[in-house]
């Protein structure tokens, strides 16, 4: 697969990748690299990339806990210590292995270390290959809340390598489909269409798929950086999700939801908000939903779960002037941002859902 070009960095893919990153490492007198990993991905896949890398810069593994409830600042200052303590400089270099919680949080961790160190990612889940590796936003969690604090700064490089995916469960896998779902609905109508028969998918045309919903999401991060505009189009079915996903975190008695299944719900939602301001049929409404719940186990909320996240609504970093903005669908194919919804028609998407 080509490389695509991003803002100031590249996207490698598979074997091939791992020439680009050793030229890097050769351009590029760094004194010491360190690598941030969980347990999962210490394990099962620095094995397959530490034979890979040329060097003889010396290297330290920084090994964190797995899971959304440690990506904390509490989490980044133990690392930063760590790299205190192991002597790392300016002239050092992270390179993160792991899915969307090592991506984001081993990114801010280096964008913030002495005010910035280079880092590159090497997503291992493919919804950090997908999504959270790529366009340059990393960040961790506050109170539970998403990604309260963060930065914007792009990677030294991206390293796709599919091969990783063999070792993901189903539900991981479908995860990171929620998103190549999105950037199909929001941006390109024949990518969504593909996804129809999965059945149908072989590894080899899932890799050009997964290519392609790069090249998606890199298209409009290119065009907006900074989320100020057309940017806004990636949080559709964030919106609502994101607070899903914060009241099951912070909510002992529920079981954790992974972030793509909590999307896929706000997509649905999302998607009846579209229905009702008059922006998708109900043909189209009636066709995300029921593709979205044949693959996504629908979720049961309460009376007062309804409550409760129309209440986290409120902490949304998308907001603008207190008021919730949503990215919602304009057919599928295309979107419109900076949508407002009140309360009443965002019940009655949860009660269609439930429908």
């Amino acid at each position: 697969m080509k490389s695509i070009q991003a803002n100031n960095y590249t996207i490698h893919f598979n074997k091939e990748s791992y020439t680009h990153l050793n030229n890097y490492l050769k351009e590029n007198n760094f004194s010491k690299i360190f690598f941030i990993a969980d347990e999962n991905t210490n394990e099962l896949c620095l094995p397959k990339i530490l034979p890979l890398i040329e060097t003889e810069v010396p290297f330290e593994i920084i090994e964190l806990e797995p899971g959304e409830e440690n990506k904390t600042i509490e989490t980044c200052t133990q690392v930063w210590k760590v790299l205190i303590e192991l002597g790392a400089d300016r002239k050092s270099l992270v390179i993160n292995v792991g899915g969307g919680v090592i991506t984001d949080m081993g990114g801010f961790i280096a964008s913030t270390y002495k005010r910035g160190i280079p880092f590159i990612n090497i997503p291992t889940s493919l919804l950090s290959m997908v999504d959270a590796s790529v366009g340059g936003k990393n960040g961790v969690d506050l109170d539970g809340l998403k990604n309260q604090i963060g930065t914007i700064t792009n990677p030294a490089m991206i390293i796709i390598d599919t091969s990783f995916l063999e070792s993901l469960s189903q539900r991981e896998m479908k995860s990171g489909l929620a998103e190549m779902l999105k950037h199909g609905l929001i941006a390109k109508k024949s990518h969504w269409d593909k996804f129809k028969n999965l059945s149908e998918i072989d590894f080899d045309t899932f890799d050009e798929l997964i290519a392609e919903s790069v090249e998606i999401k890199n298209n409009i991060v290119n065009q907006d950086p900074t989320e100020n505009g057309i940017r806004k189009a990636l949080n559709f079915g964030h919106t609502l999700g994101h607070a899903i996903e914060t009241l099951f975190l912070e909510t002992p008695e529920k079981d954790n939801l992974l972030h793509g299944e909590a999307i896929a719900t706000g997509m649905v939602l999302e998607s009846y908000l579209s229905f009702k301001k008059g922006l998708i049929t109900a043909l189209e409404y009636s066709e995300i939903k029921n593709h979205l719940l044949s693959i996504y186990e629908p979720i049961t909320f309460s009376e007062n779960d309804k409550i409760d996240i129309i209440n986290l609504l409120i902490h949304d970093k998308k907001n603008e002037y207190g008021k919730v903005q949503f990215a919602l669908l304009d057919g599928i194919g295309n979107i419109k941002i900076n949508q407002s919804a009140d309360n009443e028609i965002i019940i009655k998407s949860f009660e269609d859902y439930n429908n």
